[in-house]
């Protein structure tokens, strides 16, 4: 079976990518090497891939490619490639996200209108649709009214797989990730920063009280979920996932001191337009559809995710 994984060398497309591979999948991943951040970690991440005899790799911008002529032969596409960041997505950085979140997703799906062998498409959405929740968990049903930028660009593409299935048959599922995290993390994610910043013996910036609280889910979870919508998610769907729980942030700092050994030095600065109090999922949709359990602790999580920025930053 042939698959196509878009941002394959960010975080959880190359997590996703390996795992395919392991599974005997041909892979093709396409990343644009966007310079959200620095190029180096998305390198680091794609190498490995590049020497498995299933893996083909195209350094190309979604914007540009012929995806009409590149992808007929595609059994499965996993949409992960977006202009990431909720606080960056103010003001006119907001261009970018258009393009790369909203366009590039329609131009994906007119090209899956034509990919005869295509038997799923899913769409990597965001819990960020949902922006200040009524309910927790939340579950699929909530309204979804968004507080940023991004999560307004990321609920358009999410909406745009849902028509492309009720007028053209395209198989979409879309999956609303809660709060990822795990090895490969971006820099500008919140456990990426502390932990570097625990190993450099630098502030952490905290904004708000740090009483919010999140979902957290690890990536190989994530990555599960992924694999479960590619064989039985209901085309036309939507699915929450989640971590099964939520924890307060500082909370989570004292477990990230208790991993590191090292002491979190905490500046507090007021809370960033964008940011929801509190997060959790109702799996409850997916667990009956795709049997999707979440399996990892956030202790074990977080404990890779420290080896992993040591053998990174050779802290």
């Amino acid at each position: 079976m042939k698959t196509v994984v878009t941002g394959a060398a960010g975080f959880i497309g190359s997590h996703l990518c390996r795992r395919l591979l392991q599974e005997g999948f041909e892979v093709t991943g396409i990343d644009s090497f966007e310079d959200y951040y620095p190029r180096e970690i998305k390198e680091k991440n794609i190498r490995p891939l590049l020497r498995h005899r299933k893996f083909s790799f195209l350094a190309e911008d979604l914007d540009r490619l012929n995806l009409r002529a590149g992808f007929q032969d595609a059994d499965v596409v996993f949409h992960l490639a977006a202009q990431a960041g909720v606080r960056a997505s103010w003001g006119t950085s907001f261009s970018v996200y258009l393009k790369n979140n909203i366009k590039v997703t329609q131009r994906l799906l007119e090209a899956a209108k034509s990919m005869p062998r295509l038997q799923k498409f899913v769409y990597a959405s965001s819990s960020s649709v949902y922006g200040t929740t009524l309910q927790l968990p939340t579950p699929e049903t909530h309204p979804v009214r968004p507080v940023s930028p991004y999560g307004v660009t990321k609920l358009a593409a999410e909406q745009l797989a849902y028509l492309y299935h009720e007028n053209y048959d395209v198989p979409t599922v879309s999956l609303r990730f809660f709060t990822v995290y795990g090895p490969a993390q971006r820099p500008d994610m919140a456990f990426h920063k502390f932990f570097k910043a625990m190993a450099d013996n630098k502030e952490i910036l905290v904004y708000g009280t740090g009483g919010q609280t999140r979902d957290f889910t690890f990536v190989e979870d994530i990555v599960e979920a992924n694999l479960a919508a590619m064989r039985q998610g209901r085309p036309g769907e939507t699915y929450n996932v989640g971590g099964g729980h939520r924890e307060k942030l500082t909370n989570v700092i004292a477990l990230m001191e208790e991993i590191s050994g090292r002491k979190a030095l905490l500046t507090r600065l007021e809370k960033q337009k964008g940011d929801v109090p509190d997060t959790m999922a109702d799996i409850r949709k997916a667990g009956k559809d795709l049997a999707y359990k979440p399996r990892t602790r956030l202790e074990d999580g977080l404990r890779q995710e420290w080896l992993w920025i040591k053998e990174l930053y050779r802290a």
